[in-house]
């Protein structure tokens, strides 16, 4: 049988987007969404307010969090940022501070959370993207991130054999405000299919509540007519 709940979660970038949509999920179904952003969280669950870019800020925050909350269950990465244009184009500050926040705040929050996970034969479950399989133009800061995250995610679970479940999620497009502040010719189009955040966020509660030693270990979610799939 699954279990019943998905325990005490730690989402990264729960206040928005998919993130938020996974806290709202792991909540409704029983669990203790834990947010870590910039930004608190609109509904008042509980959380840190970090930048994961510091990446030892972001270790710090989740010790600080298994602590308060007496440990972790799961731990969804589910922050990102993106830096849009040809690499000569994007100035260096902004390509770098995506693979800050999506790779290295990633990696750095997982190492942290590490312990409590192990201590609950926990699960962790990171945010990839379709773009992480399958490159496109004028995406090299993005693609190098979430590249970087699928093969960090399978290393992972090699680790964690018999300790806790990892999980590598590959989401299409979505419904989100992730395209707002970018270029109109990078924004989708006015026809463009995404899929619902709340959808993508059961699939994550789905993995979070398999039975103990089984595990999904990778799922990619797109809209049927997701066009960077396959």
């Amino acid at each position: 049988m699954a279990s019943p709940e998905p325990g005490t979660v730690l989402v990264t970038g729960g206040a928005s987007g998919l993130g938020a949509a996974v806290a709202d999920a792991v909540a409704g179904a029983g669990g203790t969404p834990v947010v870590l952003d910039l930004q608190a969280p609109a509904d008042g669950l509980a959380h840190e307010l970090v930048d994961l870019a510091d990446t030892r800020a972001a270790e710090a925050a989740v010790r600080r969090v298994a602590e308060v909350h007496g440990g972790l269950d799961a731990v969804v990465t589910a922050a990102g940022i993106d830096a849009s244009g040809r690499l000569e184009d994007v100035e260096a500050e902004a390509w770098e501070r995506v693979i800050a926040v999506n790779l290295l705040g990633t990696s750095a929050v997982v190492r942290a959370a590490l312990p409590a996970l192990e201590a609950a034969r926990g699960r962790v479950v990171t945010v990839a993207s379709t773009l992480g399989l399958r490159a496109l133009p004028d995406a090299s800061a993005y693609c190098a991130s979430k590249f970087g995250i699928v093969g960090f995610t399978r290393a992972l679970a090699l680790e964690a054999e018999g300790r806790f479940g990892v999980t590598l999620l590959v989401p299409g497009g979505m419904q989100t405000a992730f395209f707002d502040d970018r270029p109109e010719q990078y924004r989708p189009g006015p026809d463009a299919q995404l899929s619902p955040p709340e959808e993508v966020a059961e699939a994550v509660v789905f993995a979070l509540t398999r039975p103990a030693g089984l595990e999904v270990r990778e799922m990619v979610f797109t809209v049927s007519t997701e066009p960077s799939w396959p």
